[in-house]
């Protein structure tokens, strides 16, 4: 599986990052979920990028224009409720893409421990198509991986994007080793440390929350 960290060049993406981890921008919601979207944005504008494309005829006032277009529309796929900010930031670039929604979250026990769950998936067909899988943070990896297991129910995408705002080292590893090699991480910063509770340190918190309110 390919890595690819735009967090790594120096570009306006970085202010972005910064702002979502920045204790004290993030009590402002609206700036937080801008900033996802704004991400999503460059996100899908990278991956543009390794599409396949043909020349098409395009009809001006004044004559007629050749230029490569894309010759396929993906499927966006996030994880409810958190990806989606970052969905709608790839959907404001894919704009005429078909979309997949997936619940996962961590169903906790009475010892503390907890299991990564799934109850509900809207999904098109995903066969022999081009899938751009979106969340926030990818911690232990085990929502993604488990959100793609629920994809394959829909199909077999020929090619799978993985974009996570932040990302453990951990959960780089461990989706490496539970999805197949035809898969592109698109991340915007990797972090070292991983909590007992699988929470991202630094990361930026319960991205969410920070989006949309604490929930009970």
């Amino acid at each position: 599986m390919e890595v690819i960290n735009l967090g790594e060049s120096n570009s306006i993406f970085n202010q972005f990052i910064s702002e979502i981890r920045n204790v004290d921008i993030q009590n402002d919601p609206m700036r937080f979920r801008r900033n996802c979207e704004r991400m999503g944005e460059i996100f899908a504008y990278e991956i543009s990028k390794t599409f396949n494309y043909s020349k098409k005829s395009v009809t001006t006032p004044l004559g007629v224009s050749e230029i490569a277009l894309m010759d396929e529309k993906p499927v966006l796929a996030t994880i409810l409720r958190a990806g989606l900010t970052l969905h709608n930031g790839l959907l404001n670039y894919f704009d005429s893409a078909d979309n997949a929604f997936v619940s996962a979250f961590r169903a906790h026990k009475a010892d503390g421990s907890f299991e990564i769950e799934t109850e509900y998936l809207a999904s098109p067909s995903v066969e022999g198509r081009t899938v751009i899988l979106s969340d926030p943070m990818l911690a232990s990896g085990a929502s993604v991986a488990l959100t793609y297991e629920s994809l394959l129910e829909k199909g077999t995408p020929k090619k799978l994007h993985i974009v996570i705002l932040i990302a453990s080292v951990q959960g780089i590893e461990y989706i490496k080793k539970t999805i197949p090699g035809n898969a592109t991480l698109w991340v915007g910063a990797i972090d070292n440390e991983l909590s007992a509770e699988s929470y991202i340190i630094p990361g930026l918190g319960d991205a969410g929350d920070l989006a949309y309110g604490t929930k009970v």
